[in-house]
């Protein structure tokens, strides 16, 4: 019963990192770039306003962030349950 409840843990904490990394994504892309645009377009970033910047470069920059995030968070969490390589 332990292994299956450690299992369980294991992938609570998977699916936790992983709709963590969805929200954050889902907030600079769409949120920023689409939402937010009106309000961010008197702030300027790069000779361009910053809704702008965010629908075309930032929620790329923020993707790859989270993907290095996700495989520095995934690496402890194995290593915390012992299914690390």
């Amino acid at each position: 019963m332990a292994d299956k409840s450690s299992s369980n843990a294991y992938w609570a904490a998977n699916v936790r990192v992983i709709l963590i990394s969805l929200v954050i994504w889902f907030v600079f892309s769409y949120g920023t770039g689409i939402i937010l645009r009106p309000a961010l377009s008197g702030i300027a970033i790069g000779g361009t306003d910053l809704g702008f910047w965010f629908a075309q470069q930032g929620s790329i920059l923020v993707f790859i962030v989270l993907i290095f995030f996700y495989a520095w968070r995934m690496n402890k969490i194995d290593a915390e349950h012992g299914v690390d390589e």
